[in-house]
């Protein structure tokens, strides 16, 4: 298919960031993904124009600015990275656009940064790395709590999706992976994060407070849509405290997209589209963390999508979600 548009598509500022370092030194792969993360233009272009994507919104890879401790220096890296990301996307509009980084670790920085990357420098939302760090190595701060309603307020105003990205769990905090490093990454422990906390997200009533707001995750759902009628089971089924008014698959399939990026299974896409229907469903790559042509052909070939539906799903829901049709 060609004019496809990607959406979890990554850049590193500069060089990898220092958990991307220390797999560098462990694996030779490493060193290419290293290379193309700091490439935009050239390596980049030359492999969206072989394999038909036309459009990448970029990302900044993870844990970024979620990883610094220093609140004042969490707000200024947030808008470096952001101006630097504006200024490249700025020489090819045609074929790039930006996710915003933000600085969550003050949620009022993060809703001025936003509402700046939104109005100033026409980014089409954001993209946040996971839970933030804050201040003591071994915090983990998720969206879910009060102090970040007011947050939550401002990207159900400005009308912009918001991406949730996985990161790796705090080393001190992750017991459960002893002796398994193979778990502790993106294998296993990305969706484990992630999933935890868009159910905590659908749990806190976000989605009653402010029912516009659209959430983004990838890798087909970070294994929710597979477990959607079981969570909605046992939490009728068992006395709980879950507040929220709607099952769980509600809220999914009203304020919850996602993204076939790093998941190029037949298997998987069968599931998310009869959980969450190809309205819900986008094309991603993970681009440069997956090999993009691994990617493409798996989703120009699957035949699970209709002609129609592999242009809903390549394209056109990207275009409605983004508000991308005056590029398009």
């Amino acid at each position: 298919m060609q004019g496809k548009i990607a959406i979890e598509e990554h850049f590193a500022y500069e060089r990898p960031d220092r958990e991307a370092a220390e797999r560098l030194r462990r694996a030779e792969a490493w060193v290419e993904t290293a290379r193309r993360l700091v490439d935009i233009h050239e390596l980049r272009l030359r492999d969206m124009d072989e394999l038909g994507i036309e459009y990448a919104i970029l990302s900044l890879t993870a844990p970024a600015v979620q990883s610094i401790l220093d609140v004042k220096e969490a707000i200024a890296a947030a808008r470096k990275y952001n101006d630097f990301l504006a200024g490249e996307v700025a020489k090819r509009p045609d074929r790039f656009g930006g996710f915003a980084a933000l600085p969550m670790q003050d949620p009022d920085a993060a809703a001025e940064e936003l509402s700046r990357c939104v109005k100033e420098l026409g980014f089409p939302g954001a993209l946040v790395n996971g839970f933030t760090q804050r201040e003591v190595p071994d915090s983990t701060i998720y969206y879910d709590i009060p102090e970040y309603r007011p947050f939550w307020a401002c990207v159900e105003e400005l009308g912009v999706p918001f991406y949730l990205h996985p990161r790796t769990a705090v080393r001190e905090r992750a017991q459960a992976y002893e002796g398994h490093p193979w778990l502790y990454s993106s294998a296993w422990g990305f969706a484990v994060e992630t999933s935890i906390h868009v159910l905590r997200l659908i749990g806190s009533c976000l989605f009653d407070e402010y029912p516009k707001l659209q959430l983004v995750i990838g890798h087909l759902g970070e294994r929710i849509p597979y477990d959607m009628w079981r969570l909605d089971h046992r939490i009728e089924t068992i006395p709980t405290d879950y507040p929220a008014k709607k099952p769980i698959s509600a809220y999914m399939r009203s304020n919850v997209h996602i993204t076939t990026s790093g998941n190029f299974s037949d298997s998987a896409l069968q599931c998310a589209i009869a959980e969450m229907g190809v309205d819900r469903i986008m094309f991603a790559v993970d681009y440069p963390m997956e090999v993009m042509a691994g990617g493409t052909s798996w989703f120009d070939q699957t035949e699970l999508l209709s002609d129609q539906d592999r242009i809903k799903v390549g394209r056109n829901n990207a275009i409605e979600l983004f508000k991308l049709g005056d590029i398009f």
